[in-house]
């Protein structure tokens, strides 16, 4: 075995828990959005609401997420990921319960959205990244990716627990038993095992890791960085359409004919195949240039975009868009994440990351709400579809652009 491999091996074998409590804290952070397609349709025919109107609560979400990323990027450098994140998956859980008490007046409605917003903040996508890339090097792209696979394993599983409670339960209610079953399966683990650098016993071997981990430039060295604009282009443009069709996958098919179930599967597919996409994505980081390898996969759902204006009601189209749509989910946060610590170092790594996530969190609150709105002036989302293929190919040529950095395992040289 090379000494390359056996660094990588090693850094397994000491934290072989910590990327997949992380996951499971990731997908919690996701609740509230990989959660609600299910209930879009629903909660529309219950209150009379459009899907706009749904999705505006979702809106004011991320942006409160989007205004205190940066804040929350300064709370993990300072306190480290620990602390954040074994009291947010609880209050997360809480919030998405909170939604069972639903009036249908858009004041209610949009108070829980903000109650949502302010109980995620604490188990951003940097919490878990952080804490991960604290101890993880060499194998640092396959870290991610195992991390970050908790949001595939929310596109799994979400919807079709959803689809289940609601029609077992009421919708009410369904949101009640889906937050509680989820912290009973995610909670034990990320409370035992999720211990980033920061967070151990200070003792002097975890000084030495830490010092040694965390070099890299100032939040203001980032910031007046070239790169550090094209990543947060890229995050922008990708996120206000990728979440946009994902979040809409179920509505989208429901139209062409397919039952309720039937569109849950193909939104678990997309899960499925965002598991294999980020699995995948971490393994090429690893390996090749990471800013191709992200142009490459972010054409993606060009092609899923194509596929869905020509396909009609075919089940075989509906499965080839939501894998492709899958795929690129699996990667996206990967490779931005993935990125900023090769480009930034650790030094500042919450405080960039967080730049980029409130980029991630704009799109994320703009783009479901826009192809909502534009299914309500055209019905249809065909040109969505058209504009999410214009943003996928400026997204893509941004992170073409970044500069090449030597492979990962050299600079640890």
């Amino acid at each position: 075995m090379s000494a390359e491999s056996k660094s990588a091996a090693s850094e397994w074998g000491l934290h072989p828990v910590l990327p997949f409590a992380a996951a499971l804290g990731y997908a919690t952070s996701v609740i509230h959005i990989y959660g609600l397609s299910a209930y879009v349709k629903p909660l529309g025919e219950a209150f009379g609401w459009s899907r706009a109107e749904v999705f505006a609560g979702l809106t004011i979400a991320t942006f409160i997420q989007a205004v205190m990323s940066i804040p929350v990027g300064m709370m993990v450098d300072r306190f480290g990921p620990r602390p954040l994140g074994v009291i947010g998956v609880l209050l997360s859980a809480g919030a998405f319960a909170l939604f069972s008490t639903a009036t249908g007046t858009a004041s209610n409605w949009y108070l829980l959205w903000v109650i949502m917003a302010i109980a995620t903040l604490p188990i951003q996508a940097t919490i878990w990244t952080s804490a991960v890339a604290s101890r993880f090097e060499a194998s640092r792209g396959m870290a991610f990716a195992v991390t970050l696979c908790g949001a595939s394993l929310a596109g799994l599983i979400f919807p079709l627990l959803a689809t289940m409670l609601i029609q077992s339960q009421g919708v009410k209610a369904a949101f009640v038993w889906h937050a509680g079953i989820w912290i009973i399966i995610a909670f034990p683990l990320i409370f035992f095992f999720f211990r980033g650098a920061n967070d151990a016993p200070k003792d002097k071997d975890t000084a030495k890791e830490v010092s040694t981990t965390l070099g890299g430039m100032t939040f203001v060295e980032g910031l007046k960085s070239t790169i550090y604009l094209r990543l947060f282009v890229a995050s922008l443009l990708f996120t206000f359409t990728i979440v946009a069709l994902s979040l809409n996958l179920i509505p989208i098919l429901s139209d062409r004919g397919f039952g309720d179930l039937a569109a849950a599967g193909f939104a678990s597919i997309a899960g499925m195949a965002s598991i294999v996409g980020r699995i995948t994505t971490g393994f090429l980081l690893d390996r090749f240039r990471a800013s191709l390898v992200g142009a490459i996969i972010f054409m993606l759902p060009v092609v899923a975009c194509a596929v869905l204006l020509v396909s009609g009601a075919s089940a075989a189209g509906a499965t080839l868009a939501a894998i492709l749509i899958g795929l690129t989910l699996g990667a996206e946060v990967d490779v931005i994440a993935y990125l900023v610590t090769r480009h930034f170092g650790l030094k500042s790594f919450g405080k960039l990351y967080g730049g980029l996530l409130a980029a991630l969190s704009i799109g994320t609150a703009l783009g479901p709400v826009t192809a909502a709105k534009v299914f309500g002036a055209y019905g249809s989302y065909d040109p969505f579809f058209w504009l999410t293929i214009a943003f996928m190919l400026t997204s893509s040529t941004a992170l073409a652009s970044l500069p090449h950095l030597a492979p990962p395992r050299a600079e640890a040289n």
